[in-house]
């Protein structure tokens, strides 16, 4: 049974930063790209950033690029995402998933798995 465990959201002043934890089980980790997503109250799930399976290729949504850095270990089966200058318009629950092509893709059928999802709020 593939599992997707998400940590590490909460609550942080603007300007702050946060780490997300993304720890999976159940799955051959180093064949998946792993990305993270956010759904804001009232809004669609959007993408955030993207990892390729053996980790050289990353990608971000323009909206945290310079901020946001999405990293993984093989060894550990883990992805993170490093959130620094946070702002309000960050607020959301954060997903993880994992995509067998392994490639990274920024829509959300291009992923298998999914987590449950952690809250990060950021207070003005």
């Amino acid at each position: 049974q593939v599992q997707l465990r998400e940590s590490g959201g909460g609550l942080v002043q603007a300007g702050g930063s946060l780490r997300l934890s993304c720890a999976a089980s159940g799955l051959t980790f180093k064949n998946y790209a792993m990305a993270w997503f956010r759904q804001a109250p009232g809004k669609g799930r959007e993408f955030v950033a993207a990892v390729s399976s053996r980790g050289p290729d990353t990608y971000y949504a323009d909206s945290v690029k310079g901020r946001f850095t999405i990293s993984r270990n093989n060894a550990k089966d883990s992805v993170w995402l490093q959130m620094n200058s946070l702002k309000p318009e960050d607020t959301a629950v954060y997903y993880c998933a994992a995509d067998p092509l392994g490639a990274g893709s920024r829509t959300m059928n291009g992923y298998d798995y999914w987590g449950q999802g952690t809250q990060l709020t950021v207070s003005a």
